[in-house]
């Protein structure tokens, strides 16, 4: 029987705790990836049920973003991210010029897992859940990431 173990070959980050999230600001502290090391990266963003009516003008963009420094965060060129979900109804694609890679403007869209593997050379990646409008009930979302094919192995945790 083949060895389909990984446990030892990733490193697994909880970037956001299981939140309502409501605006920006309960999204923001989300921890990022930190890619030193590691040669493959990956964020795993599960959105919720919304308690809210969906529209244009209330809408999460989730965005993909990286850093040199963790803190100075730009948009992700297209080429530096693949992107997939398991809902037909959220179209994900490649990260436009503000690094959406996924918006969610209609209650058919949400509860989704949105995953985007991260390709580019920066130190630090993260998805932002980006919030427009008034979220009165939230929108429930966590995210972990996944680091693999690392410089020493096994992974510590």
């Amino acid at each position: 029987m083949p060895n389909r173990a990984i446990h030892t070959d990733i490193k697994v980050v909880k970037m956001l705790t299981p939140i309502v999230v409501n605006n920006d600001t309960e999204a923001a502290p989300a921890t990022p990836l930190d890619c030193k090391g590691y040669d493959a990266a990956e964020a795993i963003l599960s959105v919720g049920v919304t308690g809210d009516t969906l529209s244009g003008s209330v809408k999460v963009e989730v965005k993909a973003q990286e850093s040199d420094n963790g803190t100075d965060w730009t948009a992700c060129a297209a080429a530096d991210v693949d992107v997939s979900s398991n809902a037909t109804a959220s179209a994900v694609s490649a990260p436009d010029a503000n690094g959406i890679i996924c918006t969610i403007d209609d209650n058919a869209e949400d509860d989704v897992v949105v995953r985007a593997g991260y390709k580019g050379s920066k130190r630090f990646y993260r998805l932002f859940p980006d919030m427009t409008g008034t979220h009165t009930n939230g929108i429930p979302m966590s995210m972990i990431g996944i680091l693999a094919l690392g410089a020493q192995l096994p992974v510590q945790d």
